[in-house]
Formats: structure tokens, sequence, C-alpha cells
């Protein structure tokens, strides 16, 4: 049978009946059985597969679908090795993703009517005598209805799952700090609701998993609900959502992408996708499912690389990096960026519980962009996280955060119509000219600016983050390679085509050594002799290579031929 690639679907039942592929993650629904806690918290970054997980929960534990287990489950792990948990709940599943934080009044009605509706959807499917009185508060819907189950099922259990637990919470936190503390903090409605849930596990609630994006209300919540296990940066659940290596090749394998299809595209999807690890001790990295699954479903259809590698969709739902960067306040901020996005590591303990309730520290900010999916764990110091960002798609996000930070500092933009000059003078001719030209306009609008320090390396990160946005390009720079590499190597993404492939030298030279510029241009154009011998690159065909050295607000370009 040749299963459909199932990029946007989320509803597992959907998914078997229908003839989607699934990637096999069921083998985890018997790990989480054998923990001991039963009310679990699990984070990830978005569209990592986490709304799919929590589909399959309840396909499997729902009491009303006993006849329908083998359909469901035959092909899959768990349908092989049931638990003997299987089929004996009632499920009362809550998904808070979507509600209106434009104000205060809009936000408590969007989570109020989410917890309506769930509880009526649950109140139809289990056949229980209940009448949903949505103008009541949330917490007393939930309340409500945990006392009509208790009276009239008091042998049966409900298993909640609530997912995309912090959503609102998070748009809250980056775009409306203030009201923040006053739904979720405090006497919030929302801390009030989980007091409630907490309260039901004293009687009929035998298991809750919620997942979410970041422990952004957990502390908030803390003596509202205070049962819960984190087990987000646990070893043995690292892989539970998104794709490992051998799954990935397993689904080009079994969708018959031949090996040498694959051997042309999972560089890209590696580089693109790959490079998640949520705990010190993970041996294996983690792409991103969502991305791959976008990625290969254009790729089967079409059988060409996709021109724009990341779904518009979730490239929106990333670009808010900028409103958590914000939360943290001065130039911080922007040497937390400018780090990041050179490839430099940051040592930085991780918070497991955030309270917005006071200042949000650097810390915290840090901790945020890690929950996000921003930043990954790349190694450990003294058993301390060294956290860098995981791969292409996040860089060239982080790359457009900083532009704009620069445009706004320079009161200049790039427009579409430069990008498209640029990327035409480089693929065709190798040329660098339009770069150059903008590399200059933004060093004479930001030259008397406080907040720029320049100095080589703020020369080469607005070069690099222009080349960034040419997403016909892979970027690589010297901070990616241990240093050893040259400064920029702009390399076509499909080979095929015929685009020119560039090399680039910087050197800079303080105010008054304008002197010494032979010999840094000389030195400039060694390095690239050298570079130009390593095996990675002398195999380029067509390669142009230059040297730029910055003098104030002068730049000299040299080609080396």
């Amino acid at each position: 049978m040749n299963l459909k690639m199932p990029y946007g679907i989320s509803n597992y039942e959907k998914m078997v009946n229908d003839g989607y592929y699934y990637v096999d993650k069921t083998q985890y629904i018997e790990k989480l059985e054998e923990l001991p806690e039963t009310n679990i918290m699990f984070l990830r970054p978005r569209k990592f597969g986490k709304t799919l997980f929590t589909s399959v929960l309840e396909n499997y534990y729902d009491k009303n679908k006993i006849d329908e287990f083998e359909n469901l489950f035959k092909n899959t792990y768990i349908g092989k090795n049931p638990t003997s948990l299987k089929n004996s709940y009632s499920i009362l599943r809550f998904n808070f993703s979507g509600i209106d934080t434009s104000t205060e009044e809009a936000t408590i009605k969007g989570f109020r009517r989410e917890v309506a509706s769930s509880i009526e959807v649950f109140i139809n499917k289990y056949n229980l005598n209940f009448y949903v009185n949505k103008e009541d508060e949330a917490e007393n819907i939930l309340d409500n209805l945990f006392k009509a189950f208790y009276i009239q099922k008091p042998q049966d259990r409900i298993y909640v799952i609530i997912d995309e637990y912090d959503h609102f919470a998070n748009e809250l936190l980056g775009f409306y700090p203030e009201r923040f503390k006053v739904l979720v903090s405090k006497n919030g409605k929302v801390r009030k609701w989980y007091e409630i849930l907490k309260k039901g596990t004293e009687t009929i609630v035998d298991r809750i998993f919620i997942t979410g994006v970041a422990p952004i209300t957990l502390d908030s919540l803390t003596s509202g609900f205070n049962i819960g296990t984190d087990i987000t940066q646990e070893e043995e659940f690292n892989e539970m959502m998104g794709f490992t290596n051998e799954e990935l090749k397993k689904l080009m394998n079994d969708k018959k992408i031949s090996k040498e299809e694959q051997e042309k595209i999972m560089p890209i999807m590696k580089e693109n996708y790959d490079g998640y690890k949520f705990c010190l001790k993970a041996k294996n990295q983690i792409y991103n499912s969502n991305m791959c699954l976008y990625f290969l479903s254009r790729y089967i259809r079409l059988r060409e690389i996709p021109n724009d590698l990341v779904d518009v969709n979730i490239a929106s739902d990333y670009s808010k990096v900028g409103k958590m960067l914000n939360l943290c306040k001065g130039e911080n901020r922007l040497e937390i960026l400018k780090k990041t996005v050179q490839g430099e590591p940051i040592i930085n303990t991780i918070v497991k519980k955030f309270n917005p309730a006071i200042e949000f520290t650097e810390n915290d900010m840090i901790s945020m962009l890690y929950y996000l999916g921003y930043l990954t764990i790349s190694g450990e110091l003294v058993g301390i996280p060294e956290l860098t960002i995981p791969n292409k798609v996040m860089k060239e996000i982080y790359a457009d955060y900083f532009m704009q930070i620069m445009d706004k500092e320079a009161e200049f933009r790039i427009d579409s119509r430069a990008n498209q000059e640029i990327l035409i003078q480089l693929a065709r001719e190798g040329r660098i000219d339009k770069i150059v030209e903008i590399l200059k306009i933004y060093l004479n609008n930001l030259s008397n600016r406080d907040l720029i320090k320049f100095d080589e390396k703020y020369i080469k990160l607005i070069f690099y983050c222009i080349a960034m946005n040419i997403k016909a390009y892979s970027t690589k720079s010297e901070m990616e390679v241990n240093r050893n590499y040259p400064d920029i190597l702009l390399v076509p993404r499909d080979s095929s085509k015929g685009y020119k492939a560039v090399m680039v030298e910087f050197k800079y030279l303080k105010k008054g050594e304008k002197g010494k510029l032979e010999e840094k241009q000389k030195e400039a154009r060694e390095q690239i002799e050298r570079y130009s011998r390593f095996d990675d690159i002398k195999d380029i065909q067509g390669l142009r290579k230059y040297t730029i050295v910055v003098a104030s607000n002068d730049i000299y370009v040299e080609e080396i031929v």
C-alpha cells in the first residue's frame, strides 16, 4: 500500500483510516506507563509532533475505542505489546492553542470557551447527564463536571490530556507581559482552573498528560498544581517526538526514495532540520519532524528540492523570537544574539521553572530560547549545558531578527528587489558587488551609533546575515567549523542548477591603521590560498574568491584569481 505523506495531519485515527504514513512512537506509551508518576509534563518546540502524540494517547486509552484497537494499532509496537491499561479510560482532552490574547477579557473568554467546548464533547461521548453552563467560570465548569462524573460513573476513571497548555501564556508573555501576571499568576483564572484539576486527582482523575513548549506557567501554578512530573530533559524520552536519523531513513526507504536521491537530499535536511538534543546525556540528535514532512511531501510530488525549505506556517511560528528576546533589555540581548548567530556556544544552566511575576533575567531568556527550539544542547562544560543554534533554518530566523535591529539603527532596509539583484549577481557571475554596496550603506549609517562597537566580527556578521537571506544558497562561516575555515563560503543548495559559489575572507583596520592596508590584503590573500587547498573547497566548480578589507567606512575588495 502506497501510504500518503502525513504533513499537517495530527489526528491519529484519520492518519490510519485515510492511509497516511505513521512514524511509530508507540513504544513510549509503555515507557510512560512504567513511570511511577501518573501526572506527566512533556515540553518540546513548536511543530515537533506534540498534538499527534496526544491523539495517539487518546485513541489508545479511550474505553469507547476498544473495538477499533486492532485496526488502529495493528502495525505499531504497542499493538503487538499492549499494556494492561489500554482502552480503560474516559478521555478528557483540552487544546489551548488559538486563544485570542488581544485583551484580558478576550483571553478569559477564550479559555472558558475551550474548557466548555471540550467538556461538551466529553459528556456527549460518554453519555453523561450534565449541563455545561457556558457563562460560568472555567474552574466552576470543570469542578461541576468532576462531581457529576463521580456520582454517575463512580467505577470509571478519567485520563486528562492537555495540549498546548502554555500557548496563550507564551503569547501573553511575549506581547502583553503585564496581562500575563494578572491572568496566570497570583489569583488568576488559569491558576484556579489547575487547582480544580489537582483536586480531581483525589477522586476520578487517574492520569494526566500535559504538553507545551515552555515551563512558562509552572512556577505561577505551583501552589495550585504541584503534582506534575516534568520529563522534558530525561534521556529516556529524548526521542519521543521529532525524528531520529534512522526513522527518517526508514521513512524514505518505505516511500521508495532511492539511495542516490537520499545521498542528494539528506545533507540538505540534516543541515536545515536536524541538530536538536534535549538532554545532556542523550546520544542522538533529533530532526524537526514537521519540517522533514514538509520537505519530503514536496520532494516526492515534484521530484526536486523545494525552493522554500520551510513552510511559511512553520516560519511564522518561529518568527516571534524577537518578542522573547525583547523581554531581556539592554546590550546583553544584542551580545547574546551576536554570539549565537556566529555559532559561539552559550554556557547556561537551563531554568526548569519560570516566574514572570519577577523580572525576566538573561538566564531565563537563554533558557526560553532552548525551550522554543532556537537553541539546543550541543555539549557541556563541567556539567553545564553548552547551547547553540541547532540548524540553518533557526540560524536564518536569528539572522533575520539581527538584521531587523540593524535596519532600525541604520534607518535602512534591504528590499526584495535588492535581494533579487544579489541572487542574480551571485548565481550568474559569482559577483558580490551588490552585497558590498549594501554593506557600505550599513557601515556609513551605523558608524556613529553607540550601539554598534565595530570590529571584524560585526562586519562579517552583517555580511553573513545579508547572505543568509539568499535562500538559494547555503551560507557557511568559519565559526561553524572551529574557525579553521574561510570567513564566508556561499555554496548553491542545488548544484545541478549551475550557480556560482563564492568564498570571502575579511580583514578589519581600526581608525588610524589605513597604512596597513596592503599588509592586511596580503594576509587575507594567503589565507584564501590556504583554504583553497582544503578538500571540501578545491572541488567546488567555478569558485570565485574575494578578500574584503574594511577601514573605517571604506571597503576594499580584491578578487583572487
